[in-house]
């Protein structure tokens, strides 16, 4: 069975009971998705483990399954493989059914708490503009060159991932850009991928109600930069004090970018307002329609990347100033009236900060800053006071309200955001659970020439109420509003 190749040297097998001279039509580790002919990977998981699910696999057809820990009764016309590290087996295997695509892909990965999705998108929008086909895994969109595929995670699981990746080349891609979030990397979903390159944009408050710890937050970020063989380019942003922690005993190149300090690749801000950014980089003149302090350490990160990647540094250049960012990254509108509504993914404390802080700096200082903020359900706590607070430290008002609850009560969530404020807080502080509502609340508030932030969704669209994805789109909606209230 091809699919067993390398396996017994990089994923430990320590024991093959039954055949493994058998046809294997599929591989999958949900159990729900098996079929005849499957190889079913039994990983255990957060909420789950799929030891458990293993005799139903074989009753829907399993031939083959993958373990860590062998049944107590084995079926004679099933094959099984033990394995130390199923999680991590599951990625060589689907590298293998899938004859290897990342092989023929130049795979570059993009991780930090914020900036990943800008920064994979703009690389795969640059390349395709120098005329080269490529592939895009992100949290909004994964794309095959023009083809769009709906993204379900950040990252998705071993199996999806390297489909994905045959699929690029099927369609002649050359060039791959991919997040690699936390959760992915812990999971060992991004194993036996032969990596290019890795980026680092930065590392704040995030996922403590998956890894527990900020050090071991660190250590999830960290398996990136540890995989990546001495071919490869490990780009940091030397600005972040956590930069040269994931580059430790790292083999790659290490190359820095910065705005403040030292580094291979610099870039000083000239000029920050609505209409862009200005900024000088290798002694050239970048205009580019993205705004804000941090937009200049992620279009600092793609040039570096791209220089890396080995293109012309004029090309690159003067393909930068024609892209735009993604969809719910400082997407903004605005009106005859100079009212202005800014709809971000700013969903964590240090996210809420740098947009807060870029309203501050490209606003004329007589306008209100309005901000409608929640915090989701079902993750992180600790972060929802803190938010909060951020929020009301930098707005004229804010309206408290749901993000997506999930299996919350929202008004639960919104008692927790609110034990981050204090009394003069709650004198600019509205409260409502049902976001639409306060959508309409903070136009109503708004006059000419104010600013409305609408933080914590970006792209989504759909609100997560009790397991429904009800449809729901933060700039359809104040836009609704804005039109019809005449702003």
């Amino acid at each position: 069975m091809k699919l067993l190749k390398d396996i017994l040297y990089r994923a430990r097998i320590n024991d093959v009971r039954g055949s493994t001279h058998i046809a294997v039509e599929q591989v999958t580790m949900d159990s729900r998705k098996v079929r005849s002919m499957s190889l079913f990977v039994a990983v255990p998981g957060a909420s789950s483990d799929g030891h458990a699910f293993i005799n139903q696999a074989i009753s829907q057809g399993a031939v083959a399954i993958v373990c860590e820990r062998m049944p107590e009764l084995l079926d004679d016309k099933v094959t099984y493989v033990q394995v130390s590290d199923s999680a991590h087996a599951l990625g060589l295997i689907a590298a293998n059914f899938f004859d290897n695509p990342a092989d023929k892909l130049r795979i570059v990965a993009v991780t930090g708490t914020n900036g990943k999705t800008t920064v994979a998108t703009l690389l795969f929008r640059l390349f395709q503009k120098l005329q080269f086909r490529c592939g895009l895994v992100s949290t909004v969109v994964n794309r095959i060159n023009q083809e769009e595929i709906p993204s379900t995670h950040t990252t998705p699981d071993a199996v999806a991932l390297h489909g994905l990746f045959a699929r690029m080349v099927e369609a002649g891609c050359t060039h791959c850009f991919m997040e690699a979030s936390s959760h992915a990397l812990h999971q060992q979903r991004l194993a036996g991928i032969p990596w290019t390159g890795a980026l680092f944009t930065n590392i704040t408050h995030d996922h403590l109600d998956y890894h527990g710890t900020f050090n071991e937050y660190i250590k999830a970020k960290k398996i990136l930069f540890d995989q990546l063989p001495s071919s490869a380019f490990a780009l940091i942003n030397h600005d972040d004090r956590h930069s040269e922690v994931m580059v430790q005993n790292c083999k790659a190149r290490i190359k820095r970018y910065a705005l403040q300090s030292m580094a291979e690749y610099r870039a000083r801000i000239v000029e920050n307002n609505f209409t862009g950014l200005h900024l000088a980089i290798d002694h050239q003149d970048l205009y580019t329609r993205l705004i804000g302090g941090f937009n200049a350490y992620n279009v600092l990160a793609v040039y570096a990347a791209a220089l890396e990647l080995g293109m012309d540094r004029m090309d690159v250049l003067t393909t930068l100033s024609e892209l735009e960012a993604p969809d719910g990254r400082f997407q903004y509108l605005r009106t005859a009236s100079e009212l202005t509504a800014i709809v971000d993914y700013a969903h964590t404390p240090d996210a809420l900060k740098n947009v807060l802080e870029t309203i501050s700096q490209v606003r004329s200082g007589n306008e209100q800053v309005i901000t409608v903020v929640g915090c989701g359900g079902d993750r992180d706590r600790a972060k929802r006071p803190i938010m909060a607070r951020i929020a009301a430290d930098s707005s004229d008002r804010v309206v408290l309200t749901s993000d997506n609850p999930r299996s919350e009560d929202p008004n639960d969530i919104l008692q927790e955001m609110k034990a981050g404020l204090d009394p003069t807080h709650m004198r600019k502080v509205v409260s409502l659970a049902d976001r639409r509502e306060a959508i309409r609340i903070a136009c109503e508030l708004a006059n000419p020439g104010d600013i409305i932030l609408i933080a914590g969704k970006g792209h989504e669209k759909y609100q997560e109420i009790q397991g429904v994805r009800h449809p729901f789109d933060d700039f359809e909606v104040v836009g609704e509003f804005i039109q019809m209230l005449g702003k």
